[in-house]
């Protein structure tokens, strides 16, 4: 028993197969029918097993079938749902392409789409057949579709060579490795070239001219092997699959790495081409590394291309691709593949120069002899390129400029040398000539310096050795000084302007730092949402030196932010680009294999949620790609800038959150102080009512007029409540008016007390006006409800047989109204909040006597009114509170308006 459960514990699936599979589960089935050439029969093939699958019941559409004349091929489409073509109009051309939309929407069980390497017309949303084909898998539509062996990407160059051909429609291998299975459809080759002279391939003037090119027979039988070993490559890796997923043990493929060594000549293509055929072969991951030596910029420009061509062929072809600096090559090449378990590297044969030959010094040789425990390929091409000269010249780049430069300093150093030998006599003049080739070098870089190296040369014969004004030298040890001068100069020169390359290049780094730096910096301290986009948008332009736009969605569609410059128009592709970044969390648009004909390359920012944002850019030269450096500094902007946007977004839901939780707090305090201020007075009321109605004629007149004073004085809390209710919904709706009238500030506080003091109140207000107050602007008739509500807090808290003092008096551009108890005080805790809504104080009986809108209400009315209202307490001996009114003073009133206030 023990032996069968180890057993079984043995043969578990393996994890990463049962992902790859559950991964199949949710996307469409791909069968793809594979052919040496055209003319086998992939599309007759193709459609006989459809027709089968048609008759089984099976929902089949043709989304594009070309029939090419082909009869038979024709005939096959009878009874066939076939969509309807996408039409597009280029160079005054209609052309009909394959409708994916149409196809989505349809959403049939099973898809044909023929020609899996066709290229789009331009303007469509991707410039491929098969990533058309790859949305349809996407949406969980399986396709069936037809390929011929010379279109996949990593055998264009083989087939190039066998057949002469350049195969300019390519699909990627990643393309055909996820089919779910591959049908070879093979014709002996003799047949093949049969049929095409029927003309059953071509028509007969175009079957001559490809029997003579394409269709012979060394190459069909070539090509016809290619096709067989892939298929039985994907045969073998379908069944390796499958033994994984059932966890059965079998003979499993030793765990190969390998790594290809990417340079910038024109053999690096072909070097990227073979590592991704044998990683194919061995179904093992690979890396692209490109090594730049740290005291060595690259600058010309066609090598920099030539590196990002290959690297960005690399990437299409699977690999993994690093860019790496280091002083020596070799060491870091081979500390590199140990870091990264590397068994094999693979490199092209360099040329090197005359020493590096002389010396044995070439990489690849290099390689070879310092690698321990790895296998090297050394790729050779096919013609060798020229061996780099024993002197080689820098690009010169504009020439006559770097003689313009030179000259002047070769002449002033000539100038020099004549001045120096009129003072002193010196052994040596050549030295003055160095100063100048070193300058030139310092100052324009290595071109300048050649320049100055060799005008020296001539000038220091001409002018300073014997016989002068000629070019003939007398003494043997003159020449040889002056060639040592001239190996001097130059090999002098060439460290200075070398040097100059690379505090260039470490500035420019520095610069890139720096910027990145600021940024983070900016960004930490951006406290809006639209200050971390204008910041990314303005950032990212100076990055690529270019225009930039960024989108962001607003819950239902993109919208367009901000840009720089500033943007608020987009071409209908550039939204499908930006919609289908959003969507896809992949760049699109420009230099991209998705909406390749838009303005902008647009990249997703993507969050811990989701992407935050969208960012288009699109740099000046609208011919090139960004740079491995420029796209980089890219990537580390959008990250940091993702970061930022949720920052803002989180802390704008915090916000939203403590909103919604203070709300929720108001509804509740509001609902709990409506409930028991109206059910209280309700409550009296209803009960005195019932028992006028019930006893009322067992009662005594005094009795009766008790209740019935009773139900007047509930009455009047009632009313009280509901009016401060509207008040304050009027205070908040900003429905108040307040009338800006020049007003007597005296002759309001004495009519709020006197109004007061008319209910039946028996506390003693006392009042201090000051003499010679100016009026005011403002409403009397809110001041005086302000007051007056003052007063009745101050009654309600303080208790009767206390006193209430009122004092009016000027400050320096401001009159202060105080309203002064000798009550119970309160809390030093509880002053920030007694002019909030609903907010009480408990009074000594343990309820607030109140319904907490007094306070907020007379606030709302202060502040209306251009003024501010402060408490304080306790005053004296833990007891008593002050309320405040401050009104700011307006400009001097009229004579007239001050003798009407006087009067009145």
């Amino acid at each position: 028993m023990a032996d069968k459960q180890s057993n079984t514990d043995e043969r578990r699936p393996s994890p990463s197969a049962l992902l790859e599979l559950a991964e199949k589960e949710t996307r469409g089935k791909l069968k793809v029918f594979l052919g040496m050439a055209p003319g086998v029969g992939k599309t007759y093939a193709m459609l006989s097993a459809a027709r089968v699958k048609k008759a089984e019941g099976v929902d089949v559409v043709v989304g594009l079938i070309e029939t090419h004349g082909r009869a038979e091929t024709a005939a096959m489409l009878e009874g066939l749902e076939v969509l309807p073509r996408r039409t597009t109009e280029y160079r005054n051309r209609t052309l009909l392409e394959f409708n994916v939309e149409a196809a989505i929407v349809r959403r049939p069980a099973l898809l044909l789409v023929d020609e899996y390497a066709h290229t789009n017309a331009p303007g469509l949303l991707h410039p491929k057949r098969y990533q058309d084909v790859g949305e349809a898998l996407r949406a969980g539509i399986d396709v069936w579709t037809t390929l011929n062996i010379q279109h996949l990407e990593s055998l264009t160059d083989v087939v190039q060579r066998i057949t002469g051909v350049t195969v300019r429609e390519t699909v990627p291998d990643s393309a055909i490795e996820k089919a779910d299975e591959i049908v070879v459809v093979d014709l002996p080759p003799e047949e093949l070239i049969q049929r095409l002279k029927e003309g059953k391939v071509y028509l007969p003037e175009n079957a001559k001219r490809a029997v003579d090119q394409f269709f012979k027979l060394s190459n069909l039988t070539a090509l016809r092997e290619l096709a067989l070993r892939r298929t039985v490559d994907r045969v073998d890796e379908q069944m390796l699959s499958q033994l994984r997923q059932q966890g059965i043990e079998g003979p499993w493929p030793t765990a190969e790495r390998l790594l290809v060594c990417v340079g910038g000549d024109e053999f690096s293509e072909a070097v990227v081409r073979a590592a991704g055929r044998l990683a194919a072969t061995l179904k093992s991951d690979w890396i692209a590394l490109h090594m730049k030596q740290t005291n060595h910029e690259i600058s010309d420009r066609p090598t920099m291309r030539r590196v990002e061509k290959a690297m960005r062929l690399a990437e299409r072809l699977g690999a993994t691709t690093v860019r790496l600096n280091a002083a020596d090559l070799t060491a870091e090449i081979l500390s590199f593949a140990r870091r990264n378990n590397i068994t094999q590297i693979l490199i092209g044969r360099s040329s090197g120069g005359f020493f590096e030959r002389l010396l044995g010094r070439q990489l690849s040789h290099e390689l070879v002899r310092q690698a321990r425990g790895l296998s090297i390929v050394v790729i050779a091409p096919e013609k060798l390129p020229a061996p780099r000269p024993l002197l080689k010249l820098p690009a010169w780049g504009n020439t006559s400029f770097a003689l313009t430069i030179a000259a002047p300093a070769v002449a002033a150093a000539i100038v020099i040398g004549h001045g120096l030998e009129q003072l002193t006599s010196l052994p040596n003049l050549s030295m003055v000539f160095l100063i100048a080739v070193l300058l030139c070098a310092l100052w324009r870089g290595l071109p300048s310096a050649i320049a100055a190296a060799f005008l020296s040369f001539l000038g220091y014969n001409f002018f300073f050795i014997e016989p002068r004004h000629s070019f003939s030298i007398a003494a043997p040890h003159e020449l040889f000084a002056l060639i040592i001068f001239l190996v001097v100069a130059i090999v002098t020169g060439g460290l200075a302007g070398r040097l100059r390359e690379q505090v260039t290049a470490t500035a420019d780094r520095a610069n890139a730092t720096q910027s990145l730096y600021d940024f983070s910096r900016k960004l930490s301290g951006a406290p809006t949402l639209d200050d971390v986009l204008w910041l990314l948008a303005s950032q990212a332009a100076l990055v690529i030196k270019g225009h930039t736009i960024v989108l962001i969605s607003d819950g239902m569609q993109l919208a367009i932010q901000t840009g720089w410059p500033p943007e608020d128009h987009l071409t209908t592709t550039d939204w499908a680009a930006a919609r289908w970044t959003f969507k896809e969390k992949e760049p699109a648009g420009r230099f991209t294999n998705t909406l390749p004909n838009s303005q902008f390359q647009y990249r997703a920012l993507v969050g811990s949620k989701g992407v935050v944002a969208v960012l288009g850019v699109a740099p000046a030269d609208h011919d090139e790609d960004l740079s491995a450096a420029t796209a980089n500094t890219l990537q580390s902007i959008t990250e940091q800038a993702a970061i930022a946007i949720e920052r803002t977004q989180l802390v704008q839901e915090a916000s939203r959150a403590e909103t919604a939780a203070d709300s929720e707090r108001l509804r509740d305090t509001l609902l709990s102080s409506i409930s028991h201020d109206l059910r209280t007075p309700l409550a009296s009321i209803m009960g005195s009512a019932s028992s006028l109605r019930t006893l009322g004629k067992h009662m005594t007149e005094a009795e009766q007029g008790d209740l019935l004073a009773t139900i007047e004085e509930e009455a009047g809390r009632l009313s009280h409540f509901v009016s401060d209710l509207l008040e304050m919904s009027r205070l908040e709706a900003g429905a108040v008016t307040v009338r800006r009238d020049w007003l007597d500030i005296g002759e309001v506080v004495r009519g709020a007390v006197h109004r007061v003091q008319r209910r039946g109140n028996d506390r003693d207000t006392r009042i201090s006006i000051a003499p010679g107050l100016p009026l005011i602007r403002g409403d009397a008739m809110l001041l005086e409800h302000v007051l007056i509500n003052l007063l009745d807090n101050a009654e309600k808290y303080a208790g009767t047989g206390r006193t209430t003092t009122v004092e009016v008096k000027r400050l320096i551009d401001q009159i202060s109204i105080t309203v002064t108890d000798d009550g119970i005080g309160i809390p030093r805790d509880a002053l920030h909040r007694v002019f909030e809504k609903f907010y009480r104080v408990a009074g000594s009986d343990g309820r607030s006597p109140g319904t907490g809108l007094g306070l907020s209400i007379c606030a709302g009315l202060i502040k209306a009114m251009g003024g501010t209202i402060t408490a304080d307490s306790p005053l004296d001996n833990g007891k008593g509170t002050r309320m405040s009114v401050l009104l700011p003073l307006a400009e001097t009133a009229p004579i007239s308006d001050q003798l009407a206030a006087g009067a009145s």
